[in-house]
Formats: C-alpha cells, structure tokens, sequence
C-alpha cells in the first residue's frame, strides 16, 4: 500500500473529511469577506459621527462669523449737531445804548454764577432814579442764556431747546402772586418768541413784569424787565416798558447768533468769546 493510501485510510479512520487545496483556498477568502462585510458598518458609522461633528463646527463657525459682520456693520447712534458751541459775554450782550434806555445810570452787570459760562450765564442791572420829594423810578432787568448740545442719548440740542422754553414760557405765566397776566408772541425774534407780562404787588408799590422768552437754534434766552414807582411817584406804562423788553430781547438774540461764528453783533459785545466746543455734554436742570 502506498503512502497516500495509508493516509486516506487514517483520515477516514479519525472521521475526518479529506480537504484539498481548493477547499483550504476557498474557506480563507470566505472568511476575509466576512471579516470585511463586518468592518464596512463600522467604518460608516466612524465616518458619519466625523461629518456630523465638521457640520456642526462649520454652523457655529459661519453663525459667529455673520453675528460679528452684523455687529460691525450696524451704524453708531447719531444726532444732529448743535449749532451754536458758547455763548457771548453775558454782560456784553446788550449794547450800552440799550444798557442807558433800560437802566438810566445804571452801574456795570452783575453777572450770575455759573459753572459752565459756555452752557449757562447770564447778567443783570438795576437803576433807582430819585425825583427827591416826588418820589423815584426802579428799573430792574436782567438777561440769561441757556444752550444745550446735542446728545445720543437725549436728543438733537434744538430739541432739547424747544423743550425747555415751552416749559420756561409756562413758568412765567404761572408766576406766583402775578395778577392780570398776559402773553403774547414775538415776531422777528429767533425761531420762537413769546412775550408775558403781569403786575406783581409788594409793599414797596406795584412792579410792571415783563418777560421775554426767546429761542434761536440750541440756546434759550430769557429777557426779564420790570419798573415801579416807589415812594409816591406813579408805576411806570406797561405798554412801554414791553416795547423796550422785545427790542432788548431781539438785540440779545443777534449777538448769540454772532457768536455762532466767534463775532458778536452787540454794540457792547464786540469783545465777544469765539465759538468753541462745550465742554460739558448738556446744561444742568435750571
């Protein structure tokens, strides 16, 4: 017996089926298939997890990049500018003429306090002219200036203007103790001007009250005027003492808009501050 037919025997003796080389061959590329049809699953649910994960990234990344070229794009908060930057000298803003026809003999201003002369000031005069036993005339007038500056958060300086002179116009008609009021516009007299006029008695005599409120742009000027006879002599006309308050009140109202670009148009204002920035952003509540 051969040696290959011993060895068929022993395989069929041990239960064994005979394999070739074929078969051998066969059963290890099933078993590579296998193992790979195995591994594909994997391999794809690797490779979704990894593009869901770049999706993601990518939204954020382009979410945070338009949120940034929003931001930057969006225009800063504006508002008109104001137009007049100071005021003129407060005691220069009548011209001496006016100073003489107002206040006979009157001594210089007394300009009031102020922390900030390029948003508040203001100036006042008094004169006593005495007819010895027949009495004496009182005259009293005064001028203030009230400008405001443009601000982002509280608006255009005009607006804030207009704001503050219907509020200042309301005030002299509701002054206290003011009998047989009347008001009154002025024309020619900056954008807006109204004039208010009242008796107030004391016991000194009956004072003639005349007030004038104007405004021009960003600056409010009121123009306060009165006369009384005191010791006997009779109170002065109402009706000229307003005449003379417009005319004041019209002649304050040039020399600010001069001082727009650093001239002033007063015949005593000549020296008058030029134009410059505020240095504060708003004037303080009056």
């Amino acid at each position: 017996m051969s040696e290959g037919s011993m060895q068929r025997r022993a395989q069929r003796d041990r239960g064994t089926p005979p394999t070739s080389s074929g078969q051998r061959g066969r059963v290890k590329r099933l078993h590579r298939v296998l193992v790979g049809a195995a591994a594909v699953p994997a391999m794809l649910i690797a490779a979704g997890c990894s593009s869901d994960s770049g999706s993601d990234d990518g939204k954020d990344k382009a979410a945070d990049s338009s949120a940034s070229a929003s931001a930057s794009a969006s225009p800063s908060p504006t508002v008109r500018a104001a137009v007049y930057k100071d005021l003129p000298e407060a005691c220069d803003v009548l011209s001496k003429k006016t100073l003489e026809d107002l206040v006979p003999k009157a001594k210089s201003g007394k300009e009031s306090q102020s922390d900030d002369i390029s948003t508040r000031a203001g100036c006042s005069w008094d004169s006593l002219a005495s007819k010895g036993v027949d009495g004496s005339q009182f005259r009293w007038l005064s001028v203030s200036m009230l400008r405001f500056e443009s601000d982002t958060t509280r608006g255009a300086g005009d607006e804030l203007a207009k704001d503050y002179y219907d509020k200042r116009v309301k005030e002299v008609q509701a002054a206290e103790g003011a009998e047989d009021t009347a008001s009154e516009p002025v024309a020619d007299t900056g954008d807006e001007a109204t004039a208010v006029r009242y008796d107030l008695k004391k016991k000194e005599g009956t004072f003639k009250q005349q007030t004038v409120v104007a405004r021009v742009e960003n600056v409010v000027i009121a123009l306060d005027y009165n006369g009384a006879g005191l010791a006997g002599d009779k109170a002065p006309n109402a009706d000229d003492l307003m005449q003379d308050a417009k005319k004041a009140a019209k002649e304050a109202v040039k020399t600010v808009t001069g001082s727009k670009d650093g001239k002033s148009s007063g015949g005593a204002a000549e020296s008058g501050s030029p134009s410059k920035p505020a240095s504060s952003p708003a004037p303080a509540k009056d």
